[in-house]
């Protein structure tokens, strides 16, 4: 048997927290009427505890607001339409996945922004009426599939833009 006299020397753990600004961010898309969700290919509850920290979940939320892609996998495309708001973390998806809830949420009328930095979510940054790819961080695919790119690879720039986009809208009306 290869594993014996085996000595423990230690245990590892790893974390890779939220960026600074995240949180406010999400409350303040909250306050502006903006839906944040979260689309990932991390675990369900990987997924499901960073949303509750950040705030796209409520710390008391069931879990039924969280969805993998194993039970999209279960959904036709008119299910997953009526029953898309239900949903705030979408866990263990795949590019086909991402592009399938982008079009289920602008199905319902929503303008969906995307953002993303992998080659896997260029589909989706594609379909999605805005995407916002990553500048620092993001592939080259991920910022030729977008129509905006990030420079700082901020979440909170985002929230900065659409306040700015706002002011200039209501300005020109």
């Amino acid at each position: 048997i290869i594993e014996s006299d085996l000595i423990f020397l230690g245990l590892l753990g790893m974390i890779d927290p939220p960026r600074p600004g995240v949180k406010e961010a999400v409350a303040t898309c909250e306050a502006a009427g903006i839906k944040p969700v979260m689309v990932t290919g991390d675990h369900i509850l990987t997924a499901t505890a960073i949303a509750k920290e950040i705030g796209i979940m409520n710390k008391n939320d069931p879990d039924r607001f969280a969805i993998s892609g194993a039970e999209l996998n279960k959904m036709d495309d008119i299910n997953l339409t009526a029953n898309i708001h239900k949903y705030k973390v979408f866990a263990r998806v795949t590019p086909e996945h991402k592009v399938r809830i982008v079009k289920a949420f602008q199905a319902t009328g929503d303008v969906v922004a995307m953002t993303g930095d992998g080659v896997n979510d260029a589909p989706a940054l594609n379909a999605a009426d805005i995407g916002c790819a990553m500048g620092i961080s993001g592939t080259d695919v991920a910022k030729s599939a977008s129509d905006m790119v990030l420079t700082d690879d901020n979440f909170a720039t985002i929230v900065s833009a659409v306040k700015e986009g706002r002011g200039i809208y209501e300005n020109i009306r």
